[in-house]
């Protein structure tokens, strides 16, 4: 199958550098609407099957425009939400941003024992987000899912035979980027595309 990764557009919190993962979360940004007016159009080319989308109110938001545009109903999972961030929640001094990174790549390194302070371990994280990929991909061979940046870099460096730890530090997922695979779940996953560029070609992003 075919599954597109699609970082929610920008918030506030995306602008301030804030750990924001609880419910509800943030409202988009006029930029953050503009970016998800914009997917429509970024995948006219693509086949969706299928839109699911993460409960935070920032990945429903992105995901109407394309909801309405393929007359798809976005199937709402708490799965898909960010990493948690704990006890860190809230915050963007660098010893919390720096302590969240830092158990992340624990995550995308395979030490999916560590936890984070105070939140959930990284076989948590990436079991309910293996979770809702196997109901995608009952759902159809092309399916779009709306998610968090943090969430989809850790997943792809673990699930994705070619995407290394190195490369996702080196490479955010830009607010309204989307994240091309080729796979199945048991089987493996490939990246073919990364923010719109070939995979292997991805320019360093530098939005957050």
């Amino acid at each position: 199958m075919r599954l597109l990764w699609i970082r929610h557009g920008q918030t506030p919190a995306n602008l301030a550098g804030l750990l924001d993962t609880a419910a509800p979360g943030e409202e988009l940004t006029a930029e953050g609407r503009r970016q998800a007016a914009a997917l429509p159009e970024l995948l006219a080319g693509e086949r969706i099957d299928a839109l699911f989308a993460s409960t935070l109110a920032r990945a429903v938001a992105t995901a109407e425009p394309l909801a309405t545009a393929r007359r798809l109903r976005p199937r709402l999972r708490d799965g898909l939400r960010e990493l948690a961030a704990g006890e860190l929640e809230g915050r963007g001094d660098a010893a919390a941003v720096g302590t969240y990174r830092r158990v992340a790549c624990d995550w995308a390194r395979g030490r999916t024992e560590v936890r984070m302070p105070g939140g959930e371990s990284g076989a948590e994280a990436l079991g309910r987000l293996d979770a809702v990929v196997a109901e995608a991909a009952a759902a159809g061979s092309a399916v779009a899912v709306v998610g968090h940046g943090s969430a989809i870099r850790v997943w792809t460096a673990v699930r994705a035979v070619n995407v290394s730890v190195e490369f996702v530090l080196a490479h955010e997922v830009p607010n309204g980027g989307v994240v091309a695979l080729e796979g199945e779940p048991g089987r493996g996953w490939r990246a073919v595309s990364w923010a719109g560029a070939p995979f292997g070609d991805a320019p360093v992003a530098v939005s957050g």
